[in-house]
């Protein structure tokens, strides 16, 4: 069961962000990673230096944050801005602290970035993932270009 039910989490005076919709090929959660892929999406990679999308909950089909959407579906991919907070999906067994910075694995999901890695987003809350399954933490977009030192 998911911790939050939205993936985009405000601030509520913020517009909601611009949003890109493509085909995926393959099952998308949302709270995951997505980059571009020629005229498609494709699930970010592991530490990935590429313009990032953050998969959106699949409100227009009335599916939660846990459900993913369908391979060859046309998926909501958010485009985050600094000011603005979502909820991404975090693994079993990473321990996040508040502030820490965050990168992409294989799948898409967000970890604790290592020296020399590009950092995606930076946590604003601390989360022990104890849960035995994906959980959804809340950040902040990181500014480009931005590496662990």
């Amino acid at each position: 069961m998911a911790r939050f039910n939205k993936i985009f989490a405000g601030p509520v005076t913020e517009v909601t962000p611009q949003v890109q919709e493509r085909i995926c090929a393959a099952a998308i959660l949302p709270g995951t990673a997505l980059v571009e892929s020629g005229a498609n999406f494709a699930q970010a990679g592991a530490n990935s230096g590429e313009k990032l999308y953050i998969a959106q909950d699949n409100y227009l089909a009335l599916k939660g944050t846990d459900d993913a959407w369908p391979a060859g579906d046309t998926v909501i991919g958010m485009e985050a801005l600094d000011e603005q907070f979502f909820n991404v999906r975090v693994p079993t067994a990473v321990n996040v602290a508040r502030g820490a910075k965050l990168t992409t694995n294989a799948t898409g999901r967000f970890v604790l970035a290592t020296t020399g890695q590009n950092v995606a987003v930076v946590a604003e809350e601390a989360f022990n993932n104890t849960s035995g399954s994906d959980q959804l933490v809340r950040v902040r977009i990181a500014r480009r270009n931005t590496a662990v030192a």
